[in-house]
């Protein structure tokens, strides 16, 4: 795989805190991988994540460096997608389902109203919503929590990007719908060939697609490497905690593979 960005030194603190939120963290992402970083709450993937995607808070101080094989940075909503954790606070209350999926395609993709309003059925038909000429039509709180993160996923993909974020998208999903929205995520990722960064502080939901992982823990980089190797054999003890934490690792079939 070719590099996608190089990230070098990077630190990023915010207005009023004096503990950097990522201290330092040097990190190369692939075009193409499946990345996922794993950590604890306030242990910084949220930030790389939002770092990556130029969607910092206004005065946060950032050093270091990002440099992207494009020459220039991602554009948010039309090369790069962002899932949110809560999709209620991402989708407009007062918007129809459609009009909101809709939107990004007609004005990145320069569709008229009526191909982005055909698009976004397309893309709710392919993230598998129920009935979605109906949910076209719906508002979000109509709908429910699975149901309203695949259409946060549609809305990030209606405008083909070649980079999904998915930042703790499933943590506020019940066991089985935080699986089919991964499964889904993976599928999709794969037949469009994009890079999908997925935020997660579950390291067992990530083990079964992620191509590497990355641990994180006070902000700093802590270990990284393909999912299998680190998995099987965690350099640091931190990730030995989280593997501890999460017994049926143990007895997946990528870890049986990785320590064959």
């Amino acid at each position: 795989m070719s590099t996608l960005c190089e990230i070098r030194n990077l630190s990023v603190t915010y207005r009023g805190q004096t503990m950097p939120a990522l201290n330092q963290i040097d990190l190369d992402i692939a075009a193409g991988e499946r990345l996922a970083i794993i950590g604890e709450s306030g242990s910084g993937k949220s930030t790389l994540a939002r770092a990556v995607a130029g969607l910092l808070p206004l005065g946060a101080k950032v050093a270091g460096e990002m440099r992207w094989s494009s020459g220039h940075p991602p554009l948010p909503g039309r090369d790069l997608g962002f899932v949110f954790q809560d999709p209620s606070s991402s989708l407009n209350p007062v918007l129809d389902i459609g009009e909101q999926v809709a939107e990004g395609a007609r004005r990145h993709l320069g569709l008229s109203w009526r191909e982005a309003y055909a698009h976004a059925l397309k893309m709710l038909e392919r993230v598998r919503i129920p009935e979605p000429d109906k949910a076209m039509k719906a508002f979000p709180h109509q709908l429910s929590g699975g149901q309203r993160q695949r259409v946060a996923i549609a809305a990030a993909l209606a405008t083909r990007p070649g980079i999904l974020i998915a930042d703790e998208a499933t943590s506020a999903l019940d066991m089985a719908v935080q699986a089919e929205i991964v499964s889904l995520l993976d599928e999709l990722v794969r037949e469009a060939g994009m890079t999908l960064i997925f935020i997660t502080h579950d390291i067992a939901l990530a083990s079964g697609f992620a191509d590497r992982v990355a641990i994180f823990k006070d902000g700093r980089l802590v270990e990284i490497g393909p999912t299998g190797h680190v998995l099987s054999s965690p350099r640091e003890t931190y990730t030995r905690m989280l593997i501890a934490s999460h017994r049926d690792l143990t007895t997946t079939p990528l870890i049986r593979e990785a320590a064959s």
